[in-house]
Formats: C-alpha cells, sequence, structure tokens
C-alpha cells in the first residue's frame, strides 16, 4: 500500500471548503436563473465583458455551433443580445441585457453585500494579507491547470 498524502495546512483546507461553496452557490444560481451550467459560465464572463460567439466557445470548450445554442438559449430568455460588431460588421458581439444584468445582481447581491462586509471588518493589514494569500491560491489553481 502507498503512503498517505501529506496533511494539508489548515489555510489550504479553507480554500478547498471556499472553492466548494462557490460550486454549490454557482449551481444555486444557476437553477435560479434557469440556465445550464455552460450558460453559466457564459453570463459570468458576459457580465465582466462583451463577446463574440467563437470567443464564448474558447471559453466554454466548446464547438462555435454549440456555442451559438447557448448564446439562442440566453437569448430566449432574455439574459442577452446579439450586436453587430462596432468595428466589424460581419461579426456579432454578444452581451447581457440590462434585465439580464439587473436579474443577475438581483441573486448576486446579498452574497456580495456579505463579502463587502467581511471587507469593511479588514484592516488594512490583514486586507493586504487576505489579497496576497488570494491571489496566490489563484495562481496555484492556474498553474495546476496548465500541467499536463
Amino acid at each position: 500500500m502507498g503512503t498517505r498524502p501529506p496533511e494539508p495546512p489548515p489555510t489550504a483546507q479553507l480554500v478547498r471548503d471556499l472553492v466548494d461553496a462557490s460550486a454549490r452557490y454557482r449551481h444555486e444560481l444557476a437553477r435560479r436563473l434557469g440556465v445550464n451550467d455552460h450558460e453559466m459560465q457564459a453570463l459570468e464572463h458576459l457580465a465582466r465583458e462583451a463577446a463574440g460567439p467563437a470567443e464564448l466557445a474558447r471559453l466554454l470548450e466548446v464547438s462555435t455551433a454549440a456555442s451559438t445554442g447557448v448564446v439562442d438559449r440566453l437569448s430566449a430568455k432574455g439574459h442577452v443580445a446579439r450586436h453587430p460588431h462596432p468595428a466589424d460588421r460581419r461579426r456579432t458581439v454578444v452581451e447581457l441585457t440590462d434585465d439580464g444584468r439587473a436579474d443577475v445582481l438581483t441573486h448576486l447581491g446579498p452574497m456580495l453585500g456579505h463579502l463587502a462586509t467581511l471587507d469593511a471588518d479588514l484592516d488594512d493589514h490583514d486586507r493586504a494579507v487576505v489579497h496576497r494569500f488570494l491571489r496566490g491560491a489563484a495562481a496555484a489553481f492556474d498553474e495546476a491547470a496548465r500541467r499536463d
């Protein structure tokens, strides 16, 4: 029999707990919005910036046809709209509608408010420590994802 891996440090367990809670919340948010996982991923990206269907396909790791289906379903629900690309009229840009953004924010608002309260309770030193740790944790996830 092999040896057991070393026990993770307490902060690593807390990061795992955060990742697990985030996954549960993302699933619940998708349920509340009436969307599937790919549609939820697309909404999260589009909440940050508009994108074309091909870019969404790369992000979702699906075909362009599948990405078009995601956009079609989100559009039918009123969450997104297609517009001509401002510099290239042959291309399309997908962005959240005002109603789509409001719907997402309605569901995210309480959680974001709670996080803002937690942040407000930190002094500058503690906030800097938390920021450094969370940036490092995100980098560790990114590095692990890039490994073969």
